[in-house]
């Protein structure tokens, strides 16, 4: 029954297990050896407390970033004012927050959402993002009784819970498994977005480039790969020091290029416009290249296997943080208050590495795609600011995405988020099924290795217009948006959250009721389980494409699938499990349609 807790999934996501004898070893958890001794954890380390822990660790980080001691210098620019006044002004943190800040690029400002960071171990109450939602779903949550409390006690709550000799009962892990969720969606992923938003900036469109060929071969290629964008974001700023990039010339390089896989890749994509060489399955391929000098890493989603095949090449495999050691890397630990020392020497590492390059082992296919991203809920709401008449129209709002639903202009939206899974081939799930969507007039927001899928394709260039039907393709050139709309990596998943929520209330609706669906068709992490329990708790119905392994409970399977009972009755919503993904797509645009005939639209 513990599983449950898990949506009944091994451990590493669904990837798979090491074996003792050294001969294989997990794609996404430790080496083989390592492995091993994980069996005395077999009852702790469990899909949804991981993957809550993960992104929770991620915010604290950021915090750290703003600076806790405030008498100590900001090693980092503050982004944006607006985002600051933003999560300063918001009730829910505390108003009186506001009226502190005189000066938005001192440290102790920053600070200030110190607030925020309470609610990490605050010992009484709930989470207080959550008067962020519809009261219609705050009701649900309270009279299901899930609202998450401290985000560390849904953790340490949810282990416990699956200790020998404690919760049984089906019912009662499935509901925590929906408040631990709610406690990463609603709690450390959003305030992980809002904080990064006010460090780096709120995304707003940029074109970029995506797939393996944005690697140059005549610059010094560094590729950063994680999900922190505190140390990216600094790599980045560095990388275009006049001293730098000097001292890349004076090696025989025309300049410094930075690239991003994965999660990072989005997140530098979507504020500096930084190029997004790939998703998770494609970290190995910029090696293989042999024209990386450098990939730099933080946490989560990293090969071990990049370590010996780096050394195969030239390339400096650079690992930076101590909840990410891994064999046959070069460890230089990136410290907040040095961020600018750590970044330079970096970059100085892969610079000086330029010279081993082997030239008969360059190999760059010529695989390139154009793609506008960063569309943030603010930057959605000023683009449809855009087809307003300001002097009858209230501006920032989404009552126009909501006027073209409900007259049928667009049928509904789904959310495609998640990750690459290598049981699956790589990304078709995520481009035939968009494809399928946009050619029923049903738009697309995506964020983590979907988006990379997505950009890959290149259905992020205005140009996609041509897979869409008639409606969408009229919304995107009335609008000027791709069919397609990037959201950020898997974290800013939350922005989605808020985007449904801001829906629901502009429309007069309940969230659940929107014609909208979640879908994960290639989910493999730890942090996919949670997002896939907050996401459902949201009220948004979510469809999988790979097997979460609760067949093996009837009544499991009927809590978390059931059109009654569990999911459904509590909060609205449920998982729905198809691995064909025609069909998927199929059972989306059935539920899409369904539901605007229950709102008679």
């Amino acid at each position: 029954m513990r599983d449950a807790l898990a949506l009944l999934g091994g451990h590493a996501g669904t990837l798979g297990h090491g074996h003792h004898d050294g001969l294989s070893q997990e794609i996404g958890g430790g080496v083989a050896d390592v492995r091993a001794g994980h069996g005395h954890l077999a009852g702790l380390k469990l899909h949804l407390a991981g993957g809550v822990a993960d992104v929770g660790d991620l915010t604290v980080g950021l915090d750290e970033v703003a600076g806790v001691d405030r008498g100590l210098k900001l090693n980092v620019v503050v982004g944006t004012e607006q985002a600051l006044v933003a999560v300063t002004l918001d009730q829910q943190l505390g108003g009186h927050i506001a009226e502190q800040v005189h000066h938005m690029r001192a440290v102790h400002q920053v600070a200030a959402v110190e607030t925020a960071l309470l609610e990490y171990g605050k010992p009484f109450g709930v989470q207080r993002f959550l008067k962020r939602a519809p009261e219609h779903t705050q009701k649900l949550w309270h009279d299901a009784g899930i609202e998450p409390r401290a985000i560390d006690r849904e953790v340490s709550q949810s282990l416990h819970m699956t200790h020998m000799g404690c919760s049984s009962l089906p019912e009662a892990l499935i509901k925590q498994s929906l408040r631990a969720g709610l406690s990463d969606g609603w709690g450390g992923s959003m305030m992980g977005t809002e904080f990064s938003d006010i460090l780096f900036g709120t995304p707003k469109p940029v074109d970029t480039t995506a797939n393996i060929g944005v690697m140059e071969k005549d610059m010094v290629n560094i590729i950063v790969h994680g999900h922190d964008p505190s140390l990216s974001e600094m790599i980045v700023m560095y990388s275009q020091d006049p001293e730098m990039v000097a001292l890349a010339k004076s090696v025989g390089a025309k300049g410094i290029n930075i690239a991003g896989v994965c999660c990072t890749g989005n997140e530098v994509a979507m504020r500096q416009g930084i190029p997004m060489a790939g998703n998770f399955l494609q970290q190995e391929n910029v090696v293989l290249t042999g024209a990386c000098e450098a990939i730099v890493v933080d946490v989560q989603c990293i090969f071990p296997a990049l370590g010996p095949l780096s050394k195969c090449f030239h390339t400096k495999f650079i690992t930076t943080s101590p909840i990410a050691r891994m064999p046959d890397s070069d460890f230089i630990e990136f410290h907040e208050d040095t961020a600018a020392d750590n970044a330079k020497a970096i970059i100085r590492m892969a610079i000086e590495n330029f010279k081993n390059r082997k030239p008969e082992l360059v190999n760059i296919p010529n695989l390139k795609t154009k793609a506008r991203v960063g569309y943030s809920v603010e930057a959605i709401k000023k683009e449809l600011d855009g087809v307003c008449n300001s002097h009858v129209d209230a501006l920032g709002t989404l009552k126009p995405l909501a006027d073209v639903v409900k007259a049928g202009v667009l049928r509904g939206a789904v959310a495609m988020v998640g990750c690459n899974n290598p049981k699956v081939r790589p990304d078709t799930a995520h481009i035939e099924l968009m494809k399928k969507l946009l050619k029923n007039d049903i738009i697309v927001i995506v964020s983590g290795c979907s988006a990379q899928a997505a950009a890959k394709a290149g259905l992020m260039d205005l140009d996609a217009a041509e897979y869409c039907g008639e409606g969408l393709k009229r919304v995107c050139k009335l609008v000027g948006i791709p069919p397609v709309l990037h959201m950020g990596s898997c974290v800013d998943i939350s922005r989605m959250m808020i985007l449904a929520s801001d829906l629901a209330k502009d429309w007069g609706i309940n969230i659940s009721q929107i014609p909208l669906c979640g879908c994960a068709p290639e989910w493999m992490s730890e942090k996919a389980v949670s997002i896939g329990n907050y996401v459902v708790a949201t009220g948004i119905d979510t469809y999988l494409g790979v097997d979460p392994y609760s067949k093996g409970s009837s009544e499991i399977t009927e809590l978390l699938q059931g059109d009654a009972r569990g999911c459904k009755e509590w909060v609205e919503a449920h998982f729905v499990v198809d691995t064909n993904i025609e069909s998927l797509g199929d059972k989306m645009i059935a539920a899409i349609e369904a539901k605007r005939t229950a709102l008679g639209i």
